[in-house]
């Protein structure tokens, strides 16, 4: 794992509003965030833990407070088998792209390494599958998403590498100084359209 030095606190301010996405459009929001969290775990292998001393860095413990108070957030995509429990509000949503932001620059060099790997297979007409870190975490990936999401059992395995996929270069953005503002522009986007 490589080590981050230290920067400032985000200011959830730095990830502007134009005005108060309505019920689809936080479910979307949800949706996005959920399966971001979902590749970044799948490919660092990481657990509820690092989600937890994430937030505790980056003072937004009060939001996400134990491993219940994280389940609840996850819950809440409308992906989720027996999703609904809990509503996923502005904030709480915020404080998600901070934190998956904060965890995805901690695994920035597994990610780079990742991303070229995939090039490196794309240029030569090769599937992922056939070299170990992608194999892993595309395999990782499936399994939880079948297990966790409502739909997972019936996604086509190819729909799913490819979900993982672009997830993996979307991280890649997500762990860069800016990644934090372009993840929720992102996210703002898609729950416009």
């Amino acid at each position: 794992m490589s080590t981050v030095k230290p920067t400032a606190k985000p200011d959830l301010e730095m990830l502007p509003l134009a005005g108060q996405p309505d019920p689809s459009q936080l479910d979307n929001i949800k949706a996005q965030l959920d399966l971001v969290l979902l590749a970044l775990e799948a490919l660092a292998n990481i657990g509820s833990e690092a989600i937890l001393q994430a937030a505790t860095e980056l003072d937004l413990a009060a939001v996400v407070a134990d491993r219940v108070a994280l389940w609840r957030l996850r819950q809440s995509s409308p992906l989720r088998k027996g999703q609904g429990r809990k509503r996923l509000d502005v904030e709480e949503a915020r404080s998600l792209v901070l934190i998956i932001c904060h965890l995805a620059k901690q695994q920035q060099e597994l990610i780079r390494r990742a991303v070229a790997l995939l090039e490196q297979l794309t240029e030569q007409n090769r599937e992922p599958h056939q070299v170990a870190l992608l194999g892993d975490y595309l395999d990782r990936f499936s399994n939880a998403y079948q297990e966790r999401m409502e739909e997972g059992e019936n996604t086509a395995q190819v729909q799913l590498t490819q979900l993982a996929l672009r997830l993996l270069i979307d991280l890649l953005f997500y762990s860069s100084p800016s990644g934090a503002r372009r993840l929720w522009l992102a996210l703002m986007d898609r729950a416009a359209h």
